[in-house]
């Protein structure tokens, strides 16, 4: 059971794991990203070369999807509403109903819409490649950013280190470098950046689909989603 694991609400303005989200407990996560590529076969390719040719475009265009699966417990919850933090315990039949509402609706619901993901693991390996650690100037996550602002730099992991002993940070489609850097040579203009903390963006767009069984005498409700990336309007 993946315990790390949430789904944030358009009100979510703070990148907050505990407010404006609903956290899951999912058995089974699942990505898949399908490249884009328009290809065309080269007529008469075959007789001068012994075999066919086919050209390709590397348009830079893919389609991104996230599936989950797992259980829905009665949770607490604190959500904004009419402008006050409020924390309340939802019975898992009431957060069903709150996910397949928000499907149902539009962005400019802020309060109904979700349009994030968060799915975090634990990662050695900083996005300027340095090794994970703790700066003495807390709000810089990477060895790079701590000396630049003057700060001291403890690593905290090294080749021997366990997983457990890993920074938990959020999947993303992201690379590490900034642009034309590492691996963002030749990226003039990155779009997101790799996480250095579990409050980093992880994957932004929208629930395309979601399905949850209420079975008799359950109190926990599975169920199944299918999250694709993208920007959404508005």
């Amino acid at each position: 059971m993946m315990s790390y694991v949430y789904l944030k609400f358009n009100s979510n303005t703070n990148n907050s794991l505990s407010t404006n989200v609903i956290p899951l407990n999912a058995t089974s996560v699942s990505i898949s990203v399908s490249k884009v590529v328009p290809a065309f076969p080269v007529p008469l390719s075959g007789i001068p070369a012994g075999e066919s040719i086919t050209l390709a475009i590397d348009a830079g265009m893919a389609t991104k999807n996230i599936s989950i699966s797992g259980f829905i417990n009665d949770t607490t919850l604190t959500k904004t509403v009419d402008g006050v933090s409020t924390t309340r315990k939802f019975t898992a039949h009431e957060i069903a109903q709150m996910i397949s509402s928000s499907v149902d609706s539009t962005g400019i619901a802020i309060n109904q819409a979700i349009s994030e993901l968060i799915v975090l693991y634990p990662s050695f390996v900083a996005s300027d490649y340095n090794y994970r650690g703790t700066c003495s100037i807390s709000a810089n996550k990477n060895k790079t950013d701590c000396e630049a602002a003057g700060g001291t730099w403890t690593q905290v992991v090294n080749d021997n280190s366990s997983r457990d002993e890993g920074t938990n940070i959020p999947y993303n489609f992201a690379s590490r470098g900034d642009k034309n850097s590492k691996d963002n040579i030749n990226v003039p203009a990155p779009i997101s950046t790799y996480p250095d903390s579990d409050t980093t963006t992880g994957v932004t767009g929208y629930i395309r689909s979601f399905s949850c069984n209420l079975e008799a005498e359950a109190h926990d409700i599975s169920f199944s989603l299918e999250f694709e990336a993208a920007t959404i309007f508005p």
